[in-house]
């Protein structure tokens, strides 16, 4: 009945939240309303810098390692597709919709609720909550501008959807702008050098190159090219060719090595845009890894990224919901997801 009571009140919690619009970068309503609620509802002491917000268990002790559970606030855009109003929540049976109920509003709800309900009891680690902003875009004024003002953790429990199984390893992300050059010139006569012609010699590098290290949980590292543009008018021969490519690093390589890399086999010039989304794994012999698995979790790397890239100490990600439903049309979550994370999280935790 216990756990039952604090299911009604994080899906509760859920659907309010929902029908704030939460954009990245524009989370200060919904900030508003999670911090009046933490106060007001949940009797916690709140912190917040920008439009994120923490709180510390009142018996925190100096002496014990410090576990960090954190969720996100931020939503992306709604996408074309929604059958439904994507700012209301809407229950049909067991399913609550709406823009993220899945990602990430359901794990917010289960850890929050968990950590208010044992934020009074000693345990093995000291307990700290943080609802961060500007996750879906990797904002400067999310997680990375609040850890420095945290007590220092040892390692993160991070709420994100995931079936309730623990993702102990996830890539990382470079974003790389490609410029291929050549010389201008008309396109009926012999002249000019054009850029694309090198580009898609590079290009073809890209789309070939097999990295040594492939790691057992995420894999090889992948290298898409996602945008091509070239040219001005169809009689004119392009002195540039720019492309993107998306990079995603297993824990074997670091973005730097990476680019240190690209840049000696390719040809065009390469910028990357920034090198501070890494991979991040913890290991599986970690006290939280096996208390997991010993209650039943199977370990798996993930293909997708999230605030653990900014994170410098150990974490994994665990929560309710499927990532597969993140970011798409008639997004939803489940009730019997709720109970469950919070079970999970209760057995976990306590």
């Amino acid at each position: 009945m216990f756990n039952e009571r604090i299911t009604e009140k994080a899906v509760d919690l859920l659907c309010r939240l929902i029908e704030v619009p939460s954009i990245s970068r524009e989370e200060t309503a919904v900030a508003d309303l999670l911090q009046d609620y933490m106060q007001n509802e949940l009797g916690l002491e709140v912190h917040r810098s920008g439009n994120n917000l923490w709180s510390v268990q009142p018996n925190f002790a100096p002496e014990k390692q410090t576990l960090l559970l954190n969720a996100h606030i931020d939503t992306v855009k709604p996408v074309a597709g929604w059958q439904r109003n994507p700012f209301k929540a809407t229950r049909e049976g067991s399913r609550i919709y709406g823009l993220g109920a899945n990602d990430d509003g359901a794990s917010l709800v289960s850890l929050l609720h968990v950590f208010a309900a044992l934020k009074e009891e000693g345990g093995l680690y000291n307990l700290v909550f943080l609802a961060s902003a500007e996750e879906e875009v990797s904002g400067k004024n999310g997680v990375e501008s609040v850890l420095p003002l945290l007590p220092k953790i040892d390692v993160a429990l991070v709420g994100e959807p995931t079936c309730m199984q623990p993702a102990i390893a996830e890539k990382g992300l470079m974003v790389l702008d490609v410029t291929a050059h050549g010389k201008a010139g008309h396109a009926a006569r012999d002249e000019g050098d054009n850029a694309i012609y090198h580009a898609i010699d590079d290009i073809e590098w890209f789309r070939r190159h097999k990295w040594e290290k492939v790691s057992p949980l995420l894999g090889p590292v992948k290298m898409s090219v996602t945008i091509v543009n070239a040219g001005t008018q169809h009689n004119v021969v392009p002195d540039t060719c720019t492309f993107t490519v998306d990079v995603r690093s297993n824990e074997c390589y670091t973005n730097r090595e990476l680019y240190d890399e690209i840049c000696r086999n390719v040809k065009s010039e390469v910028k990357a845009r920034s090198f501070r989304l890494g991979s991040s794994c913890i290991d599986e012999n970690h006290p939280l890894v096996q208390r997991i698995i010993a209650l039943g979790g199977k370990p798996f790397g993930s293909p997708t990224l999230s605030d653990q890239a900014l994170m410098s100490f150990p974490s994994l990600k665990m929560g309710p919901g499927d990532s597969r439903r993140s970011h798409s049309a008639d997004e939803f979550v489940d009730f019997c997801e709720i109970e469950q994370a919070i079970e999970t999280y209760f057995a976990l935790l306590k």
